[in-house]
């Protein structure tokens, strides 16, 4: 079937069904993963995993914009926050 002039055959916009959800599976994910790394961290390349659990939870708090917190996101911060610290001071 050939297209009009104007009428694509792909739908504009986009329908709900073929775009990824940005709040569930994502969130959770990046919140583990960071959290992963912040533990990971505590026993090789601190330096390095530190900053990535905190990046990965900080984008896994900003997913949503309100209810409560990911659990895993919140440790993924606070871990790789004490992770760079304490690489840093080891450093110095």
């Amino acid at each position: 079937m050939m297209a009009g002039f104007g009428h694509g055959m792909r739908g504009y916009p986009r329908s709900r069904g073929r775009m990824g959800s940005r709040t569930g599976p994502d969130r959770a994910t990046l919140g583990i993963v960071g959290a992963v790394c912040a533990v990971a961290g505590f026993f090789a390349l601190g330096i390095v995993l530190g900053p990535v659990a905190i990046a990965c939870g900080w984008l896994a708090l900003n997913r949503t914009l309100s209810g409560p917190r990911p659990a895993p996101a919140v440790v993924a911060v606070v871990l790789g926050t004490i992770d760079t610290l304490l690489a840093l001071r080891l450093l110095a």
